[in-house]
């Protein structure tokens, strides 16, 4: 069939929860049309931008293809209702992925130190004593849905640790984010501006969250990341209002989901290709390639969009000023030309240039902490669980957006104490 025929694949929600139909459909833009211009009916046209070195290429040049206005892509109803909502800006709350240039530069400024591989040191104990908990809880019944109950909870715990959010807020806060970064998932019958009015007020249920807080550490700080924001400058001049609450949504919704989504799909790679199970057990100084092959594998953020600010040409096609692009990172992350055998599982690929956190000064600012968070999991399920078996179904979320598996039931039982 015409590559055109993809292009209602290419923005569909539900093309993420058919993993196998994915790469198929990316594998032929990589071969047949890498810079594909997707024209869907009720989106507006932009292009998709399927491999490696061309999402390194746009992603490079972060002066000339901006993430504003558009960060995901939206339907036509969508973004109506989105620019009718915030008078025209785009944006409910402003925050690093909405940003570019000096304003992005000092405002990622703020945290990057603290995000650092030598800094993160100190959470050590806090994430290994998360990791513990989880599999505790596993411990407790010899199955589970992994995808409902370990996954998304391990890192939330973790961030909401370091935010200093109290544990009773946690649920309400999962719940939110997920309803902004798959806001498809379960809603099919709802029309795209609804969609768009739920994340509005989503977008406001977070602020009544981050207020509260905020509030209490301006009265009371403390020795941790709340407190660093509520208490940074930039140029001398705190931050205001919004620029706070943007700051903690990021660090909230990206500190977690990405991971969950990771963590999840890396399981199950794992449990999925048992030699490599396997083997991870038999030759545990392994773990850090495994964990960068399950980054390449999941690649969970399914996309970013980019406004060319000026004409381009990317691998032969005309960009024009205003165009859109689509990074399709989950495509770039099996890029033939990067990976010949990128289809095969393998704990002991290197190098490993996955694109999975993006790439440049956009690249995502807590990937260090990612990469932890995943090390000490993996190390503690990997001592203490055994025979461990996918028990039913496995489904996957239905967003094009970030997404992993939906479900993941397993049955298994625990190494003796």
């Amino acid at each position: 069939m015409p590559i055109a025929e993809l292009d209602e694949e290419i923005v569909s929600h539900r093309l993420f929860a058919d993993e196998a139909r994915a790469r198929v459909v990316f594998a032929r833009l990589r071969a047949e049309d890498p810079v594909h211009l997707t024209q869907a009916k009720g989106y507006p046209p932009f292009w998709a931008v399927t491999k490696s070195a061309d999402v390194a290429e746009v992603e490079r040049q972060n002066d000339r293809f901006l993430n504003a206005p558009l960060v995901f892509l939206l339907d036509c109803e969508e973004y109506a209702q989105r620019m009718k909502d915030t008078n025209g800006t785009g944006q409910y709350l402003r925050t690093l992925v909405n940003m570019d240039g000096a304003e992005h530069r000092a405002m990622r400024g703020l945290t990057q130190a603290w995000f650092m591989p030598h800094n993160l040191k100190r959470l050590d104990a806090l994430v290994r004593s998360r990791a513990t908990e989880m599999v505790d809880l596993m411990a407790r019944t010899g199955e589970c849905d992994f995808a409902q109950s370990i996954a998304p909870w391990y890192p939330l715990r973790v961030i909401m640790s370091l935010l200093g959010m109290p544990e009773e807020h946690h649920p309400d806060l999962l719940r939110l984010t997920q309803q902004l970064l798959a806001p498809h998932e379960d809603q099919q019958q709802r029309s795209s501006a609804d969609l768009e009015r739920a994340k509005k007020q989503a977008f406001g249920a977070f602020a009544t969250h981050f207020q509260a807080l905020i509030a209490q550490r301006r009265a009371e700080p403390r020795d941790d990341l709340a407190t660093l924001l509520v208490q940074a400058q930039i140029d001398g001049r705190p931050l205001g209002p919004q620029e706070l609450l943007g700051y903690f949504l990021i660090v909230a919704t990206a500190g977690h989901d990405t991971t969950a989504s990771s963590l999840a799909s890396g399981l199950l790679a794992l449990l999925q290709h048992p030699d490599q199970l396997a083997r991870l057990r038999r030759e545990p100084a392994l773990l850090g390639g495994a964990v960068e092959e399950i980054l390449r594998w999941a690649s969970p953020v399914r996309h970013f969009m980019r406004t060319a600010q000026e004409d381009y040409v990317l691998r032969g096609r005309q960009i024009r000023k205003g165009d859109y692009l689509m990074m399709c990172y989950p495509s770039a992350s099996f890029d033939e030309e990067v990976f010949p055998d990128g289809h095969l599982f393998r704990i002991d690929r290197t190098p490993n240039r996955h694109l999975a956190f993006g790439f440049g000064v956009h690249a995502c600012l807590g990937q260090h902490l990612a990469r932890m968070e995943l090390k000490a999991f993996l190390a503690e399920f990997l001592a203490r669980v055994e025979d461990v078996q996918i028990d039913g179904p496995v489904t996957l979320v239905a967003s094009n957006q970030v997404s992993g598996p939906r479900h993941l039931p397993l049955r298994y039982t625990m190494a003796a104490s």
